[in-house]
């Protein structure tokens, strides 16, 4: 009988920054459409003086880091997979090879968002870990054999 932890493959910075940029696309969408219903929700209810709403950096850039914490905290502590990471075949599992308990979840994405540089480091650590991994325990395999 194998190991299953000898039979997980730790994911490349490839995989990884395709992932990446596909959950970026995502949360693009999500904030897409959030603005897209303030929008409707203003035509419905100021038809008469209706005007589309103006974008304040701050508080646009607060929405956007709530909506990409909350994505990836959603989705690492439910599947360990984000959209991205389906599509690549890749999981996000803790020091046990389980989900993330949604502490480190939620902190690790924190870290992910403000700090998403910490990725490149995957492509020089031998055992392909991103900044984040090495703090949090955590590592990116393929779910896919």
């Amino acid at each position: 009988m194998t190991d299953p932890e000898t039979e997980q493959r730790t994911a490349g910075i490839v995989s990884r920054g395709v992932a990446a940029v596909v959950d970026f696309l995502v949360v693009g969408a999500l904030l897409a459409a959030l603005y897209l219903g303030l929008v409707l929700t203003r035509l419905m209810f100021h038809s008469t003086a209706f005007s589309l709403p103006s974008l304040n950096v701050v508080f646009s850039s607060a929405v956007a880091f709530v909506v990409s914490v909350l994505y990836l905290v959603g989705c690492w502590s439910v599947s360990g997979c984000t959209a991205g990471a389906v599509l690549m075949g890749l999981r996000v599992v803790g020091r046990r090879s389980d989900r993330l308990r949604l502490l480190v979840a939620l902190l690790r994405a924190i870290t992910c968002v403000l700090f998403p540089f910490g990725l490149l480091w995957v492509a020089v650590d031998r055992q392909r870990r991103s900044l984040h991994d090495i703090v949090f325990g955590s590592r990116v395999i393929y779910a896919r054999p």
